[in-house]
């Protein structure tokens, strides 16, 4: 029942990798290139997809909360790679599709089945739209195989050959291989389809594994509509480059004026099917992105701002129409909406996947996106030329922003930790019931190390509310010293109070109220060490529910006394050897301190 599941999965996996990129794209190489040609693109882009899903289901981590990690850091680029998706798909449908077949003036149709698109991702939930997904499958693939064998009746080409390389195609190599490989990670289509297979039980490998092969037939099937009318219609670009994208709408143009209208038609609804299915999962996926990165910020500028504006994805759409729409009439090629995923986005991609597999976050925003813009010039250079290169060393220039990352995860391991604190997280991810106010067991939580964060989850009951309905303010207090508690009992499990020679007091408590939660939510408690000086320790805490986002934040200081008369004391030795591998980065307590450089110069002078 599981593996059926997981299959279940595989054509809403397919059809959301087959925007206008795959759609198109599959038809002009296999035109342009050959089968080998083809071969070659399509490997590389069912490999990245398939390669996603593996990584993704053999980490440690949930996708879950690597997304829940990484969006702050993401949140521009990924943002940014759904706009350019969309400006490929609507691009690609209008250009190849759309003003062929129906002819200028056909604005209102592609917005009624983009606005159409985007009111079945805002009503329908995931799973929903996985079933939806299943049926535009099997319609699309029933009218994609009538077009193949209606064309095949009335086309008397001979088909495309082997291979036909040019320089051209040399240089295109690695940055189809790298951009494909790399792709993936910044669509978050899928990362909401591998979070949500992954809460169900399934497995995200098979998952993908199955989604890849099914979309590796999606792109073989146009590729053998585009071997049986050949490079018909091909169109010279702004760029003065052949295009070959829009072959088949001129070949099933040309078929309807000698009597078979159906393959027009039957080309229609499977590429109408490829566009609604991508724009109802990007409308879905970065909604449910959005609204989850929002509820989980701290932000008082998106406070103001309205919930559904803040997290609505038709700001991307009204964007990228804009774009699509500006390009066709300029004659622009599609390679050039193709070009950011080889060089744009290749640095933000390459360190997503190693932070993914295990490395420290590196990602710097600003640096990536300039080399990036510089990766895709030296790309438009080699490609127009052409110069082989130029295109080949394109998406190497993208990865130097991902160096240092790359360099730790595949370079030489650091120096091993003392051994009592490589123990402490063996015993960190503990379980332990939590007991209420009056001595009653509430219920079994777990609780241990995320990162620099102590989290404890909790489930409130009835019994935590008020007469309102919600949860008692004093509760979100008591959940915090709690988890104080549980955090202090993980790192020195040997305190005694009968035998300590100093207590632990509570100098002062803070706590910033931002939203309310009520029964049987999900609660979780973070709390870590912000600073400290000799003889205070300040702790940050916050309090998340799965369904509100951020529900409060504060901060406590704590004094540390001798147990006889009650005297300040500096930070004891027990503490700090308890509490090592917790200290602030910056602090000199921390095992990772390194002390800044001095100028020698200016110490001298």
């Amino acid at each position: 029942m599981t593996f059926v599941r997981n299959l279940m999965w595989a054509p809403t996996i397919g059809l959301s990798w087959l925007w206008g990129l795959g759609f198109f794209y599959s038809i002009h190489v296999t035109l342009t290139y050959g089968w080998l040609g083809f071969f070659g693109f399509a490997i590389s882009n069912v490999g990245g997809l398939w390669l996603f899903g593996f990584i993704l289901g053999r980490s440690k981590r949930t996708p879950d909360q690597i997304m829940k990690d990484i969006e702050n850091r993401y949140v521009g680029v990924f943002l940014l790679f759904q706009m350019a998706a969309l400006v490929v798909t609507i691009f690609g449908f209008v250009a190849y599709l759309w003003q062929p077949i129906v002819g200028e003036g056909a604005t209102i149709g592609v917005a009624f089945l983009l606005l159409a698109s985007c009111a079945i991702g805002h009503a329908l939930s995931l799973q929903q739209i996985k079933t939806l997904h299943i049926l535009y499958t099997v319609v699309g693939v029933a009218a994609g195989l009538v077009l193949l064998f209606g064309l095949r009746q009335t086309s008397d080409y001979p088909g495309v050959p082997l291979q036909q390389f040019d320089g051209r195609f040399y240089g295109l190599v690695m940055p189809t291989v790298i951009g494909f490989l790399l792709g993936p990670w910044l669509d978050i289509q899928h990362w909401q389809r591998a979070v949500y297979i992954k809460r169900e039980g399934g497995s995200v490998g098979i998952a993908y594994g199955a989604g890849a092969l099914l979309f590796f037939g999606f792109l073989l099937l146009n590729a053998a509509i585009a071997s049986t009318v050949g490079p018909i219609g091909s169109i010279i670009s702004m760029d003065g480059l052949p295009s070959a994208q829009g072959s088949v709408s001129a070949a099933v143009v040309l078929a309807a004026e000698n009597g078979a209208p159906y393959l027009a038609i039957a080309f229609a609804i499977w590429t109408i099917a490829a566009l609604t299915s991508t724009v109802d999962s990007f409308y879905c996926a970065t909604n449910w992105y959005l609204r989850g990165k929002n509820m989980r910020s701290n932000s008082p500028l998106l406070a103001l701002i309205p919930d559904g504006i803040a997290s609505s994805p038709l700001w991307l759409l009204i964007g990228a129409t804009w774009v699509a729409y500006a390009a066709v009439p300029a004659n622009f090629s599609l390679m050039y909406f193709m070009m950011p995923f080889a060089t744009l986005f290749v640095s933000a991609s390459a360190n997503l996947v190693c932070e993914a597999l295990g490395a420290k976050p590196k990602f710097d925003p600003v640096l990536s996106f300039l080399i990036g813009c510089g990766s895709s010039l030296i790309f438009v250079l080699g490609y127009i030329q052409p110069v082989p290169g130029f295109l080949f060393l394109s998406p190497f220039i993208g990865l130097i922003g991902a160096l240092p990352v790359i360099v730790e995860l595949v370079g030489p391991r650091s120096k091993a930790i003392p051994v009592e604190i490589v123990d402490q997280p063996i015993r960190m991810m503990s379980a332990a019931p939590l007991t209420n106010a009056s001595g009653g067991e509430e219920i079994t939580q777990s609780h241990g190390f995320d990162g620099e964060w102590f989290v404890m989850h909790l489930t409130p009951t009835y019994d935590d509310t008020n007469s309102v309905g919600n949860v008692y303010f004093a509760n979100y207090v008591r959940w915090v010293g709690k988890a104080r508690e549980l955090f202090f009992n993980v790192c020195m499990p040997d305190f005694d109070l009968a035998t300590t020679r100093f207590y632990i007091l509570t100098r002062s408590f803070t706590h910033d109220y931002r939203r309310e939660s009520k029964e049987f939510e999900q609660i979780s408690v973070r709390i870590k060490i912000a600073r400290h000086n000799r003889k205070f320790v300040t702790l940050q805490h916050e309090i998340h529910s799965a369904a509100q986002g951020l529900l409060g934040h504060g901060e406590q200081s704590l004094m540390f006394v001798d147990r006889d008369q009650y005297n300040p004391l500096d930070i004891p030795g027990e503490v700090i050897k308890g509490f090592l591998a917790y200290w602030p980065k910056d602090s000199r307590l921390s095992p990772s301190y390194r002390p800044p450089v001095q100028d020698k110069t200016k110490r001298q002078a």
